[in-house]
């Protein structure tokens, strides 16, 4: 097995679980550049969420985009069911770059957390001004969620009995997201070091 960054392993399967738990985060840093990355980690900033805290409630507005270095956080609707749980790699607050409507879950730190905080007025800014990155941008975020829409339709089609031995996916990583493995992982790993050391 080849040692990625944030010890991601290569395994024989290339979605193995050790790939599938940064997967969400692949989509969006596997698109940018190094000074897209430098912009990034410049304008964001470390903040700690204790356990219990919400980072996002149901029916208010985001201002800010977050990037979970550390921790985990339980999505809920109606402040009583819970429908998913989020952790290292992903990204939060993404969907207020698609349309203005108030989030429609609770995102909640079940444990104390680290999260990359990127000011939505920030990004807007740049998206207007740079195409490029733009492009790159929004390139990332469709295929974040295309990536949770098939995650969604597979858990409504086959539940949790999906006859799948314990770890595995159903799905395949794309061939054009292991060509950017490597690249992603290096991304999300110089965030981690720049924002938690």
């Amino acid at each position: 097995m080849a040692l990625l960054s944030y010890g991601v392993a290569r395994a024989a399967r290339p979605d193995s679980v050790e790939v599938r738990v940064m997967k969400k985060v692949l989509y969006m840093l596997g698109e940018f550049t190094d000074q897209d990355m430098d912009w990034l980690i410049e304008v964001g900033q470390r903040d700690h969420v204790p356990e219990g805290e919400v980072l996002i409630r149901e029916g208010e507005l985001v201002e800010n985009i977050f990037f979970v270095l550390q921790g985990h956080f339980v999505v809920s609707v109606r402040e009583m069911e819970e429908i998913a749980r989020i952790g290292d790699g992903e990204i939060i607050g993404e969907l207020s770059f698609l349309d203005s409507r108030p989030p429609n879950a609770t995102v909640t730190a079940q444990e104390d957390s680290v999260v990359m905080v990127v000011p939505k007025s920030r990004i807007d800014g740049r998206l207007r001004t740079d195409t490029a990155f733009s492009s790159r941008f929004y390139r990332g975020l469709g295929l974040l969620l295309a990536d949770r829409l098939r995650d969604s339709v597979s858990q409504f089609a086959y539940g949790n009995q999906q006859g799948l031995s314990s770890g595995e996916d159903s799905r395949e990583l794309s061939p054009e997201l292991l060509d950017q493995l490597d690249l992603s992982a290096r991304q999300f790993e110089r965030i981690r070091r720049r924002l938690l050391d």
